[in-house]
C-alpha cells in the first residue's frame, strides 16, 4: 500500500500541478488586479452581512463551515511535515500560496454561487454543477463529483483521525482504539442531523477553536519575542536558497510549501466551493469574496501561528531527500502533530501537550463533519434527478468507518491517501475554473460597478449574457435582497430600504 501511494503521489504531485496551482493564482491576482488586497475591507464587511433562510444559511455560517474544512491537520501536523521535509522556508511558499490562492479561492466560490441549484429544499452547488452548466461537459463533472465523493468520504477523513489519535494518546495515554470509537459516535450524532445541525455546530465551533488556539500560540511567540526577527529572516532567506544550513532545500521547499499550502487552505482544491454555495446572497461575489478571506485565516493566522511555535523553540526536524538528518531539533517524534505538542509543552510545561491534543480533535473533527457535507453535495449533484435516498447513508457509514481505519493505521499510510484525493480534486478543478473564469470576472465587474453606483449589488445573469443560472433567472431585486433587507431591519428599525 505505501509503495503505491507513493507511486501514485510522484504522479499527481509532479512539478507541473505546483506550477499550476502558484501559476493559476498569479494569473487570477493580476487579471482581477489583486482582487484579495483591494476588496479586504470588503471581504471583513460581509463575513457578517445578511441571514440565514429556510433554503440555505448566512454567510457568516458559509465561512465557518469552510473553515471547518479548511482549518485541520494541515495547520498543525501539515507546516510540521513541510518544514520537516521543505525546510523552514516552505513557510514563506504557504504564505505565497495563500496569497495568491486568496484569488482562486474567489473565482471557484463565486462560480459554485452562480451555477447553485435547489434539490430538496437546500441550496447545492459545486464543481461538479459549474462544470455541467457553465462548461457543458457533462462527463467531468460526474468524474470530480465521484473523485470528490471517494477523496472526502474514504481517503481525507482518515488524515484528521489520525493526527486526533495520536495527539491523544502522547498527550494523555489515551488508546486509538478508544478515539477511534469517540469519534465515530459523536461522527454519527452530527452528520444524521442535516446540513442545518452542520452549519449551526460550525458556527459554533470554528470562531472558539481558532481563535484560542492563536492567543496561546502570541503567547509562546511574546515569551520568545526577541527570536522572532530570527526566525522570519530563516523562513525568508530558505525560501530562495540562501541560507547556508537549508540553502539546497529550494525545490523541496517550494514543492512541500504549495503542496501543504493547498491541503491547508484548500484554494483552488474545489472544496470551498460547496459550503459557500449554501449561503443565501442577493450576489455569488458576495460570498466569493467572504471565501477570499477564509484562505487568509487559515493560512496566514494558523498556519503562521505554528510555524512561528517551532522555528522559535526549534522543536522540528529537517531532513535530506534521502532520509538523513539535516536539522535535529527533536528526538523520537515523528513529523506531524508531536513537533507541536513538543513545542507547546517546552513552553508551557503541564498545559501545552494537552491544549494541542483538545485543539486538534476540534480542529479535525469539524473538517471531517465538512467533507461528509461535501461528499453528500456531490451525492446530491449525481442522484438529483433520480431518488436514491439510501446512498447519504451508505456515505455515513464509509464515513465513519474511514475514520475509524485512520485512527488506527500509521500517519505515513493516511497522509499519504489523503494527498491523492487532494491532489485529483486540484487538478481537475483548476483545469475547469481557467476555463471558466471569465464568468467570476464578469460578476467582479457587475458587482463593483453596482457598489460604485452606490446600490447593494443584486445579480440578473441574463444581463451579463450568463446561461444556465438557473437559480437566479427570473427573481425581482426585492427576492434577491429579501435577506439582507430584513437583516437592515433587524439592525436599525427605523432605516428604510432604498
Amino acid at each position: 500500500m505505501n509503495e503505491f501511494v507513493s507511486t501514485a503521489n510522484s504522479i499527481i504531485w509532479s512539478p507541473a500541478l505546483i506550477v499550476l496551482c502558484l501559476g493559476v493564482g498569479l494569473y487570477f491576482s493580476i487579471r482581477s488586479r489583486f482582487l484579495q488586497v483591494r476588496h479586504v475591507k470588503e471581504m471583513v464587511r460581509l463575513m457578517f452581512d445578511g441571514k440565514s433562510s429556510d433554503s440555505g444559511v448566512s454567510s457568516f455560517q458559509a465561512l465557518t463551515m469552510t473553515l471547518a474544512g479548511r482549518v485541520g491537520t494541515g495547520n498543525v501536523a501539515g507546516v510540521a511535515t513541510a518544514i520537516t521535509f521543505g525546510g523552514p522556508g516552505a513557510v514563506f511558499w504557504m504564505w505565497m500560496m495563500a496569497f495568491l490562492g486568496a484569488s482562486s479561492a474567489f473565482v471557484e466560490s463565486t462560480l459554485g454561487q452562480v451555477y447553485k441549484e435547489k434539490i430538496n429544499g437546500q441550496y447545492r452547488g459545486g464543481p461538479a454543477f459549474y462544470i455541467e452548466k457553465g462548461l457543458g461537459i457533462k462527463w467531468y463533472a460526474i468524474l470530480f463529483a465521484i473523485v470528490t465523493i471517494i477523496a472526502t468520504g474514504l481517503l481525507l477523513p482518515g488524515v484528521q483521525a489520525n493526527s486526533i489519535a495520536s495527539s491523544m494518546e502522547q498527550a494523555a495515554g489515551i488508546s486509538p482504539t478508544v478515539t477511534a470509537s469517540v469519534l465515530a459516535v459523536t461522527l454519527a450524532f452530527i452528520i444524521f442531523g442535516g446540513v442545518k445541525r452542520i452549519a449551526s455546530f460550525a458556527e459554533f465551533v470554528v470562531p472558539f477553536m481558532a481563535i484560542g488556539y492563536i492567543l496561546v500560540a502570541l503567547l509562546v511567540i511574546i515569551l520568545n519575542l526577541d527570536m522572532l526577527p530570527g526566525v522570519l529572516k530563516l523562513i525568508i532567506s530558505s525560501a530562495f536558497g540562501l541560507d547556508a544550513g537549508f540553502g539546497a532545500m529550494l525545490g523541496l521547499a517550494i514543492q512541500w510549501g504549495v503542496k501543504r499550502g493547498v491541503y491547508s487552505n484548500e484554494a483552488g482544491q474545489g472544496t470551498g466551493p460547496h459550503a459557500s454555495s449554501a449561503a443565501s446572497v442577493s450576489h455569488p461575489v458576495k460570498q466569493g469574496l467572504v471565501q477570499g478571506f477564509s484562505v487568509y485565516i487559515d493560512t496566514l493566522f494558523v498556519c503562521s501561528a505554528t510555524a512561528f511555535m517551532l522555528l522559535i523553540t526549534g522543536q522540528y526536524n529537517v531532513e535530506n531527500p534521502d532520509g538523513s538528518a539535516l536539522y535535529t531539533g527533536v528526538q523520537g517524534v515523528a513529523a506531524g502533530p508531536g513537533y507541536v505538542q513538543t513545542a507547546m509543552e517546552n513552553v508551557l510545561p503541564g498545559f501545552g501537550s494537552l491544549f494541542v491534543a483538545i485543539t486538534l480533535f476540534f480542529f479535525c473533527f469539524t473538517t471531517i463533519v465538512a467533507y461528509y457535507y461535501i461528499a453528500e453535495t456531490n451525492i446530491a449533484y449525481l442522484t438529483r434527478k433520480t431518488n436514491l435516498p439510501w446512498l447519504p447513508l451508505v456515505l455515513k457509514f464509509f464515513l465513519m468507518a474511514s475514520t475509524i481505519y485512520g485512527a488506527l493505521k500509521t500517519a505515513e499510510v493516511a497522509w499519504g491517501l489523503g494527498d491523492m484525493g487532494v491532489g485529483l480534486m486540484a487538478w481537475l478543478n483548476i483545469i475547469a475554473i481557467v476555463m471558466m473564469h471569465k464568468v467570476a470576472f464578469s460578476c467582479l465587474r457587475d458587482y463593483e460597478a453596482q457598489k460604485k453606483a452606490g446600490l447593494d449589488p443584486v445579480f440578473h445573469p441574463e444581463k451579463l449574457g450568463i446561461k444556465n443560472a438557473h437559480y437566479w433567472e427570473g427573481k425581482t431585486d426585492a427576492e434577491l435582497l429579501s435577506s439582507s433587507l430584513a437583516n437592515v431591519a433587524l439592525k436599525d428599525p427605523d432605516k428604510k430600504p432604498a
